[in-house]
């Protein structure tokens, strides 16, 4: 497990050994400012920290002022602002950690973006419990046999066919969040057909 870039967002930080492993194996680590004490204080130093720097400390701030990215932008939140720090940077396999928790309204924005991260970057958020992929068409996804899958649509027009699921979908409208959730995948990989729409699969541990 190595990848190049991990970017710590400011939700709770990771427990779980799985997130904390792409930390551990992280090539570059940047951070949403309000997660730069957590990280510090979990042994890590980031590569980078971006963000409006409302959240960073005066200490941090001084430590780490050769490493400091300010983007003042009301238009995206601080995850946005790091993503597209690293796309500047030709930093374009993401991995993102912290990224959950505290609030559900962030919670809820965050995995949403992942759609819009996709258009231009290999990017999957990873949490205490499972890992979130994108989907911009249709694909094959690697699984486990029993693996707890749910699927979401950013665009309520997705009609979706599934092979490889205990509970086939055959083309079914998701037409809200819930409607292709609580699935089950019966071996080593599931395949997702659609045309319009971007998907959003949870995989969990």
């Amino acid at each position: 497990m190595n990848f190049k870039t991990v970017i710590v967002a400011d939700g709770s930080f990771p427990e779980h050994e799985i997130p904390l492993a792409y930390l551990k194996n992280a090539g570059k680590i940047i951070c949403c400012d309000g997660s730069a004490g957590n990280l510090v204080n979990a042994g890590y130093i980031p590569d980078a920290i971006v963000g409006d720097l409302d959240s960073l400390t005066e200490n941090l701030a001084i430590r780490f002022a050769d490493r400091i990215f300010l983007d003042e932008s009301q238009d995206t939140n601080d995850l946005t602002k790091a993503v597209q720090w690293c796309r500047e940077m030709n930093y374009n396999e993401i991995v993102i950690i912290g990224a959950t928790g505290k609030r559900e309204d962030h919670t809820i924005g965050n995995i949403s973006l992942l759609a819009e991260y996709a258009k231009t970057m290999n990017v999957k958020m990873v949490t205490d419990t499972g890992i979130f992929i994108p989907f911009l068409k249709s694909c094959t996804v690697q699984s486990f046999p029993g693996q707890q899958v749910s699927l979401f649509s950013i665009d309520p027009e997705t009609y979706l066919t599934s092979s490889g699921l205990k509970f086939p979908l055959k083309g079914i409208k998701i037409s809200n969040w819930w409607v292709a959730t609580l699935n089950e995948a019966l071996g080593d990989s599931f395949s997702l057909e659609f045309i319009n729409g971007k998907l959003i699969a949870y995989l969990k541990y």
